[in-house]
């Protein structure tokens, strides 16, 4: 008899159980949505600050220091005419190493090659495949 007891007890605490849940069931999965998202977006600030305070060195506003003129070689090479101070380096890049190649006795002068805009370099190129108007 007491078997039985315990088994229609067990029952009727799972039966009452699992109401219970149902019936809080919306609640839960928009306290447990809201409660993710709040986790998410503190997870995001707390790793924003933790960059801002790490204060990784940047290559920008470096005025001593700059990439004249390259050329890609490869996927991943590259020869680079690199400016530091008042010396200008021919240096080439890989993957893997960077290699001093020379020190050029005569620095390159500063020209900038006039750009055109994206939308006649667009054209120019359309015209020469024979697909503009």
């Amino acid at each position: 008899m007491s078997i039985i007891l315990r088994v229609w007890l067990t029952l009727t605490l799972t039966a009452a159980s699992s109401s219970a849940v149902a019936a809080s069931a919306p609640t839960l999965d928009l306290a447990t949505t809201l409660g993710s998202l709040l986790l998410v977006i503190a997870l995001i600030l707390g790793m924003a600050w933790m960059l801002k305070k790490m204060r990784l060195p940047s290559m920008s506003g470096q005025k001593d220091f700059s990439i004249k003129r390259q050329i890609t070689l490869g996927t991943k090479e590259r020869m680079m005419v690199v400016q530091a101070g008042d010396e200008q380096f021919l240096v080439g890049a890989t993957a893997h190493s960077i290699q001093l190649i020379a020190k050029l006795d005569t620095p390159l002068e500063d020209e900038s090659p006039q750009q055109a805009p994206f939308g006649a370099q667009l054209n120019q190129l359309l015209k020469k495949n024979g697909h503009a108007k």
